[in-house]
């Protein structure tokens, strides 16, 4: 049997037709992949009056990207934000290039008004977009002298590849303890219906964790020290709503017993957040 032959312009037509739909398609697969974005530390610990840092990162690769808009919110009450001398130095290893293949030239703008504060930040680098994880930008604060904790947040974040918006975006905030405040060992930073509770506490062994979600969906629970480094990923995966148990055996994620000290068990559900601290002793 002879092969069908197209005429060039029907052969043409197809051509063009099969590239649209891959473009169209892979223009799809990147909405579909999007891109994460955390505040870290998630969890800090920091003295009264202390200076900390707090970073815009990438955790996991996603879509491909070549610039964003963010604008950050904190409680100035808590925090004095503490720009940096020259503004540059806030952008991040990921878009200066010192950690990506960036060019390490950039668009950036940046300010502070109030409560908040908003950057914009692009490559001028031709043909050139990140996708993996990093460092995207990093704010520097300064702790109130009294005992409390608080939140910095990222209220919205754009993304763009060579003008086109990537989505979806998803967010998380960072969570600042100045000092030892009263009340915020267990479930605080989550509603009342998403709790976690450990026993014994203080722990010379084995911890039970007592988990309650309002809501069906993926749930990660890490065990992070005080500065807010992950020390060991206990459970992550889906799960139904309602009451689980979950144990803890006092290892980090290398099976070697944790130092004496506090730990933040920190469940993430469905976008809410509950705490647990555990003081260990030997």
């Amino acid at each position: 049997m002879r092969p069908l032959r197209f005429p060039p312009r029907m052969r043409a037509f197809w051509t063009a037709l099969a590239l649209a739909s891959t473009l169209v398609l892979g223009s799809a697969a990147a909405r579909a992949q999007g891109i994460t974005t955390e505040l870290h530390p998630a969890i800090g610990s920091v003295a009264p009056g202390a200076e900390f840092d707090v970073d815009l990162v990438v955790p996991v690769a996603g879509a491909n990207f070549n610039g964003f808009h963010a604008t950050f919110g904190y409680d100035p009450a808590a925090l004095t934000f503490l720009q940096a001398s020259p503004v540059s130095a806030q952008q991040g290893c990921l878009m200066t290039g010192a950690c990506s293949n960036a060019c390490g030239q950039t668009f950036h703008l940046f300010s502070a008004a109030g409560d908040s504060l908003c950057v914009d930040l692009s490559l001028m680098c031709d043909q050139i977009a990140l996708s993996s994880p990093g460092q995207l930008y990093r704010l520097h604060f300064r702790a109130s002298n009294t005992d409390q904790a608080t939140y910095v947040t990222t209220r919205s974040a754009t993304f763009l590849n060579a003008g086109r918006f990537v989505n979806p975006v998803t967010t998380a905030s960072s969570r600042i303890v100045i000092g030892s405040p009263a009340g915020v060992e267990t479930g605080a930073g989550g509603p009342p219906a998403l709790r976690i509770r450990a026993e014994p506490n203080p722990a010379r062994g084995p911890v039970a964790l007592s988990l309650a979600s309002p809501r069906d969906g993926v749930q990660d629970v890490d065990v992070l020290d005080l500065s807010g480094r992950m020390v060991r990923r206990l459970s992550a995966g889906w799960q139904p709503r309602g009451s689980r148990q979950l144990a803890w055996d006092g290892a980090d994620a290398d099976g070697a017993r944790v130092p004496a000290g506090v730990y933040l068990v920190r469940l993430r559900a469905s976008g809410l957040l509950a705490l647990a601290r555990v003081a260990m002793i030997r």
